[in-house]
């Protein structure tokens, strides 16, 4: 094993034999190192398959806020195992590609945003989840799109909000709420590039389909949209509305778990701008594959670190997050 390949490529270049089952070797090694594996929508979906769990953002670090599990394996990007770090400080958590980034994290530089919070005094910070554990240790409380609107509700009127670092998403719950919170200018590289105008065109040529999508998008196809919500909440609608036929503005991993549970029903895509396909996918996310996870799981590398002080400061905005979500039944 060469660990200078976390250097060189963020995971464990290791070949591994082509004759093994992947999936039967990974579900040996998680039984033998009482590993649990957490699985994002956006992933793809024989990584969905071999997960213990799979959800968004809220779901997942519920999960990994209560797991018994020795090692937590995340398939997803870098600040969501780092987020289940910051919950499980002495569980090992592990990460396939540690350069699984996410582009909203990176457009939120921790100093850049501490002189924001600096330069408008006396606000409550807000942070969405997909944000750094330095950035989520400068924030009051953490959301994620499930519980964003009814955390902001749970705060006096009157009180001043900052709200980053995902603009479209903040955009949103002032339009819900009718609040001003004051917003940072950031945004996720997938849902700021759908193509209206080819939604459109997916829309006239299916009028019997329903456009629904993630409130990361940019404000017009939000206002075309028939329901609005998380990843999971999109999930949901598909399994409970009547309508058989659905256009998806959000990643195209989230399609497989539609599929599944509504195997009867229909799911197009939302095509991206300047797309080669007819699809928008994340590729940090796309950096798991079966066989980094097979690597990563059998030598328990690449592993999140997280200094023990800056997880603290990080910890107290998820709690708080958590427990709201749980005062309000939000799962």
């Amino acid at each position: 094993m060469n660990k200078s390949d976390l250097e060189n490529f963020g995971f464990l270049k290791i070949d591994i034999p082509k004759d093994i089952n992947l999936v039967e070797e990974i579900q040996k090694l998680k039984k033998e190192k009482n590993a649990v594996i957490l699985g994002h929508y956006y992933i793809e979906g024989d990584l969905q398959d071999v997960s213990d769990y799979v959800g968004d953002s809220l779901q997942l670090s519920q999960q990994a806020a209560k797991t018994d599990a020795d090692i937590i394996v995340f398939l997803g990007v870098h600040f969501m195992a780092e987020t289940a770090k910051i919950l499980s400080p002495n569980k090992k958590v592990i990460i396939p590609d540690l350069k699984a980034s996410c582009s909203l994290a990176e457009s939120c530089p921790e100093n850049d945003f501490a002189k924001f919070i600096q330069d408008n005094p006396g606000h409550t910070v807000i942070s969405y989840v997909n944000t750094t554990a330095a950035i989520k240790a400068l924030t009051d409380i953490v959301v994620t799109s499930s519980n964003a609107k009814q955390i902001v509700d749970s705060l006096p009127k009157d009180e001043k909000i900052i709200f980053g670092p995902d603009k479209n998403l903040g955009n949103y719950i002032n339009s819900i709420t009718g609040r001003n919170m004051l917003l940072w200018d950031g945004a996720c590289h997938v849902h700021k590039q759908f193509d209206l105008e080819a939604i459109l065109k997916i829309k006239s040529e299916n009028p019997d389909a329903k456009i629904i999508a993630h409130p990361e998008c940019e404000s017009p196809v939000l206002v075309v949209s028939e329901h609005i919500g998380s990843t999971s909440s999109l999930l949901k609608f598909t399994q409970t509305d009547t309508s058989k036929k659905f256009i998806v503005a959000t990643e195209s991993g989230i399609l497989h778990q539609m599929i599944k549970a509504s195997p009867d029903k229909i799911f197009i895509p939302a095509p991206a701008l300047d797309s080669t396909c007819a699809c928008n996918d994340c590729n940090f996310m796309k950096l798991n594959t079966m066989e980094k996870l097979y690597n990563c799981l059998k030598y328990e590398l690449p592993e999140i670190t997280i200094n023990e002080q800056l997880r603290q400061k990080a910890e107290k905005s998820i709690i708080k997050m958590l427990e709201i979500s749980e005062k309000f039944g939000i799962k």
